[in-house]
């Protein structure tokens, strides 16, 4: 497994030759609606609601993988932000 970050924010995982995105309440449905399953990380029992697998279509037009791409990051941006606030209180 391998994290990708855009500067300090974790946006995806790699693992298994798959690529998961961080998500939100906002944009984990483009994912569910294609049937692309979250990040398994400890096996089928406990799944990661934050990341889910990038669709493979998505893989075949760079325009439309970057602007998954820019959401994952931005979705990463806002819950390092929101942490931070929450150390800062």
């Amino acid at each position: 497994e391998a994290g990708l970050y855009s500067g300090e924010a974790f946006f995806a995982v790699v693992a298994d030759d798959a690529l998961y995105f961080k998500v939100d309440d906002t944009s984990r449905a483009d994912f569910e609606v294609r049937g692309m399953p979250p990040f398994r990380p400890y096996g089928d029992s406990r799944a990661s609601v934050h990341y889910y697998q990038v669709p493979e279509e998505v893989f075949e037009d760079p325009k439309e993988l970057r602007a998954w791409a820019e959401r994952a990051i931005a979705v990463a941006c806002q819950k390092k932000g929101r942490s931070t606030r929450r150390r800062g209180a």
